[in-house]
Protein backbone atom coordinates (compact mmCIF):
# COMPACT_ATOMS: atom_id res chain seq x y z
CA UNK A 1 0.00 0.00 0.00
CA UNK A 2 1.25 3.41 -0.89
CA UNK A 3 1.14 6.16 1.76
CA UNK A 4 -0.06 9.29 -0.01
CA UNK A 5 -0.42 12.87 1.10
CA UNK A 6 -4.18 12.34 1.37
CA UNK A 7 -3.60 9.40 3.74
CA UNK A 8 -1.22 11.48 5.85
CA UNK A 9 -3.79 14.29 6.13
CA UNK A 10 -6.51 11.81 7.13
CA UNK A 11 -4.32 10.23 9.81
CA UNK A 12 -3.28 13.67 11.12
CA UNK A 13 -6.89 14.92 11.24
CA UNK A 14 -7.95 11.76 13.07
CA UNK A 15 -5.18 12.22 15.61
CA UNK A 16 -6.24 15.82 16.25
CA UNK A 17 -9.84 14.77 16.79
CA UNK A 18 -8.83 12.02 19.22
CA UNK A 19 -6.53 14.37 21.12
CA UNK A 20 -9.43 16.77 21.70
CA UNK A 21 -11.91 14.17 22.99
CA UNK A 22 -12.30 13.59 26.73
CA UNK A 23 -11.07 10.05 27.18
CA UNK A 24 -12.08 9.62 30.84
CA UNK A 25 -15.38 11.44 31.42
CA UNK A 26 -15.94 10.78 35.11
CA UNK A 27 -12.28 10.33 35.97
CA UNK A 28 -11.74 14.03 36.54
CA UNK A 29 -14.51 14.18 39.16
CA UNK A 30 -13.14 11.07 40.83
CA UNK A 31 -9.66 12.65 40.91
CA UNK A 32 -11.10 15.77 42.58
CA UNK A 33 -12.80 13.64 45.23
CA UNK A 34 -9.58 11.70 45.87
CA UNK A 35 -7.63 14.97 46.22
CA UNK A 36 -10.22 16.38 48.65
CA UNK A 37 -10.40 13.24 50.81
CA UNK A 38 -6.76 12.20 50.50
CA UNK A 39 -7.97 8.78 49.38
CA UNK A 40 -9.95 8.14 52.59
CA UNK A 41 -13.10 6.02 52.55
CA UNK A 42 -16.40 7.84 52.17
CA UNK A 43 -19.20 7.05 54.58
CA UNK A 44 -22.90 7.37 53.81
CA UNK A 45 -25.06 9.55 56.02
CA UNK A 46 -24.17 12.60 58.05
CA UNK A 47 -24.64 14.91 55.05
CA UNK A 48 -27.82 16.03 53.34
CA UNK A 49 -28.01 17.21 49.73
CA UNK A 50 -31.21 18.85 48.52
CA UNK A 51 -31.63 19.34 44.76
CA UNK A 52 -34.64 19.17 42.44
CA UNK A 53 -35.38 15.91 40.64
CA UNK A 54 -36.10 17.84 37.43
CA UNK A 55 -34.57 21.20 36.56
CA UNK A 56 -36.25 23.02 33.69
CA UNK A 57 -33.17 25.19 33.11
CA UNK A 58 -29.63 23.95 33.69
CA UNK A 59 -28.34 27.52 34.11
CA UNK A 60 -29.81 27.96 37.60
CA UNK A 61 -30.32 24.78 39.59
CA UNK A 62 -30.89 25.45 43.31
CA UNK A 63 -29.09 23.14 45.74
CA UNK A 64 -28.63 23.04 49.48
CA UNK A 65 -26.11 21.04 51.52
CA UNK A 66 -25.88 20.55 55.26
CA UNK A 67 -23.74 18.38 57.50
CA UNK A 68 -23.74 18.84 61.25
CA UNK A 69 -20.13 18.94 62.49
CA UNK A 70 -18.55 19.48 59.07
CA UNK A 71 -15.55 21.73 58.53
CA UNK A 72 -15.81 21.70 54.70
CA UNK A 73 -18.34 20.62 52.10
CA UNK A 74 -17.38 20.17 48.45
CA UNK A 75 -20.05 20.02 45.72
CA UNK A 76 -19.36 18.44 42.32
CA UNK A 77 -21.43 18.14 39.15
CA UNK A 78 -20.01 14.93 37.73
CA UNK A 79 -21.21 15.49 34.14
CA UNK A 80 -19.92 19.05 33.76
CA UNK A 81 -16.70 19.76 31.86
CA UNK A 82 -15.29 21.04 35.17
CA UNK A 83 -16.88 18.94 37.94
CA UNK A 84 -16.00 21.02 41.05
CA UNK A 85 -18.81 23.52 41.61
CA UNK A 86 -18.21 24.92 45.11
CA UNK A 87 -16.39 24.31 48.37
CA UNK A 88 -17.86 25.71 51.56
CA UNK A 89 -15.64 26.08 54.64
CA UNK A 90 -17.01 26.44 58.16
CA UNK A 91 -15.11 27.83 61.15
CA UNK A 92 -15.40 26.73 64.76
CA UNK A 93 -17.84 29.55 65.52
CA UNK A 94 -20.22 28.77 62.65
CA UNK A 95 -23.80 28.60 63.91
CA UNK A 96 -24.68 25.87 61.39
CA UNK A 97 -22.88 23.91 58.72
CA UNK A 98 -25.23 24.46 55.81
CA UNK A 99 -25.11 26.38 52.55
CA UNK A 100 -27.33 26.97 49.56
CA UNK A 101 -26.55 28.24 46.10
CA UNK A 102 -27.52 27.90 42.46
CA UNK A 103 -25.32 25.85 40.17
CA UNK A 104 -25.04 25.33 36.43
CA UNK A 105 -25.50 21.84 35.00
CA UNK A 106 -24.59 20.85 31.45
CA UNK A 107 -27.31 18.19 31.32
CA UNK A 108 -28.87 15.35 33.28
CA UNK A 109 -26.23 14.17 35.73
CA UNK A 110 -25.28 13.24 39.26
CA UNK A 111 -24.58 16.00 41.79
CA UNK A 112 -22.27 14.87 44.60
CA UNK A 113 -21.56 16.49 47.97
CA UNK A 114 -18.61 15.41 50.13
CA UNK A 115 -18.37 16.61 53.75
CA UNK A 116 -15.15 16.66 55.74
CA UNK A 117 -16.11 16.20 59.37
CA UNK A 118 -14.31 17.67 62.37
CA UNK A 119 -13.00 14.20 63.35
CA UNK A 120 -11.34 13.78 59.93
CA UNK A 121 -13.90 11.38 58.47
CA UNK A 122 -15.75 12.00 55.20
CA UNK A 123 -19.39 11.59 54.25
CA UNK A 124 -20.95 11.51 50.79
CA UNK A 125 -24.40 12.26 49.42
CA UNK A 126 -25.48 12.28 45.78
CA UNK A 127 -28.57 13.00 43.75
CA UNK A 128 -29.39 12.71 40.06
CA UNK A 129 -30.85 15.87 38.54
CA UNK A 130 -32.67 15.63 35.21
CA UNK A 131 -32.09 18.79 33.16
CA UNK A 132 -34.48 19.62 30.31
CA UNK A 133 -32.40 22.55 28.96
CA UNK A 134 -28.60 22.33 29.36
CA UNK A 135 -26.77 25.14 31.13
CA UNK A 136 -23.21 24.91 29.83
CA UNK A 137 -23.75 26.06 26.28
CA UNK A 138 -26.74 23.76 25.68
Amino acid sequence: MEFTRRNALAVGAGALVLAGLPIRGFAKGEEEIAAFTGGANLGEGGIELTAPEIAENGNTVPIEVSAEGATEIMVLAMGNPTPPVATFKFGKLAASQQASTRIRLAGTQEVVAIAKMADGSFAKASKTVKVTIGGCGG
